[in-house]
């Protein structure tokens, strides 16, 4: 099976913070996620094979489904609870139905990070019209961080929310790269970057 099977992600939030879960909650389509909640992401390759993953997954446990996606080359899903233990089981009932160990994840890595200080009036007016969460406020300093494969973005952007007083403004977590904004003050927003880079580098994986 690990042959025919790519898992691009294995990706676990062990406590959604709270903007992160509100965030999460204006774009799922399944059930919706509240602060405090664990939340495991799965992507891989072929992306049909994310029906097959899901079924496992939410057949397994009472966590629940917030997210099942296919797009041009990856699939990924997202599940959700208030246990912690439901979540990781199900995890680990997916990896031992695959014939795969977690360590056999794409291992990601940060493909770019931005810091604007002093953000420009009307570039924080282009950017609101596009984002889900939080205004920009010119003046502000902005966080962007692009992280390769995708879904490892939902952890960068949940962990710089715990190390730092931040506004969460977008993230975007389908495609070949995830990708966020934050804004805040520029000793903030520096203390965001520092964990959301720190939290990708130690994660292991091929």
């Amino acid at each position: 099976m690990a042959d025919e099977f790519s898992l691009r992600a294995y990706c676990f939030l062990d406590r959604m913070q709270p903007q992160y879960a509100a965030f999460v909650g204006t774009i799922t389509q399944g059930d919706l996620p509240v602060e405090g909640m664990a939340s495991l992401y799965v992507e891989m390759a072929p992306g049909n094979e994310v029906f097959r993953v899901v079924d496992i997954a939410v057949k397994s446990t009472d966590a629940k489904p917030g997210a099942q996606i296919v797009e041009r080359e990856f699939g990924m899903f997202e599940i959700h609870s208030l246990a912690q233990a439901d979540v990781i089981e199900a995890g680990r009932i997916v990896l031992q139905r695959l014939g795969l160990s977690e360590e056999d994840r794409v291992k990601p890595e940060v493909a770019s990070v931005q810091v604007i200080t002093n953000v420009d009036p009307y570039q924080a007016q282009l950017l609101n019209r596009f984002r889900r969460g939080a205004m920009i406020v010119s003046g502000e300093t902005m966080l962007v961080l692009e992280v390769a494969p995708a879904a490892y973005i939902n952890l960068a952007a949940n962990e710089a929310e715990k190390a730092a007083n931040i506004k969460l403004v977008h993230i975007s977590s389908v495609g070949r790269f995830g990708r966020m904004w934050m804004s805040g003050t520029e000793a903030e927003i520096l203390a965001a970057k520092a964990a959301a880079v720190d939290i990708i580098g130690q994660l292991k994986g091929k």
